[in-house]
């Protein structure tokens, strides 16, 4: 158990320290480009014809790198109803959404894995076929590993919350995630 704790922790410090950072940079590099194409456009009457291809696949790449991190502070869109409704019946129900919850995650967790893995021949065909962006000038390869990549980060994360829920079913604690700045400082 303290071997998963401490792959845990590994875990969040990869995606705080580094995961996090590299998503805001691509994030925040395609916004400076974007805002520098709306200058040259307009006010030039110029523009990089590759400029809304970087833009849109490298914010997408951020976004998709990010995912795992959402995943873990269950910022990703979750429909609740049922698990919520359950936990105000009683503690017999909340054993049932507990149980629901935990069947959600593993079908999430088989489900980006079965994406990574037929995903990998579509970037191997990517790079045979050398396909490329509208405007030809990227490889779509990259773009195509960030998405890959990006759920196999969700897939790791899944992993460590199916094994959270099933101790927590089990009456054990472990995994806690830590509270976040905000909170602790009581924001």
């Amino acid at each position: 158990m303290q071997v998963v704790e401490k792959a845990y922790a590994a875990w969040r410090a990869f995606q705080d320290r580094f995961l996090g950072r590299v998503a805001a940079l691509l994030l925040l590099g395609c916004t400076l480009l974007a805002l520098l194409e709306i200058f040259r456009r307009y006010v030039l009457g110029t523009s990089f014809e590759w400029q809304q291809d970087a833009v849109t696949f490298v914010i997408l790449s951020g976004v998709y790198l990010y995912f795992g991190i959402a995943q873990r502070h269950g910022s990703h869109l979750n429909v609740a109803l049922l698990t919520e409704s359950l936990e105000a019946v009683g503690p017999r129900a909340r054993r049932v959404a507990n149980g629901v919850r935990l069947l959600a995650l593993v079908i999430s967790f088989v489900f980006m894995l079965l994406v990574v893995w037929w995903g990998i021949p579509e970037i191997e065909d990517s790079v045979k076929y050398e396909s490329r962006t509208e405007s030809l000038a990227f490889p779509m390869w990259p773009f195509l590993l960030a998405l890959l990549a990006g759920f196999l980060f969700m897939a790791v994360t899944l992993f460590f919350q199916i094994y959270r829920q099933i101790h927590k079913m089990l009456g054990r604690s472990v995994l806690e995630e830590p509270a976040d700045e905000a909170d602790a400082i009581g924001h």
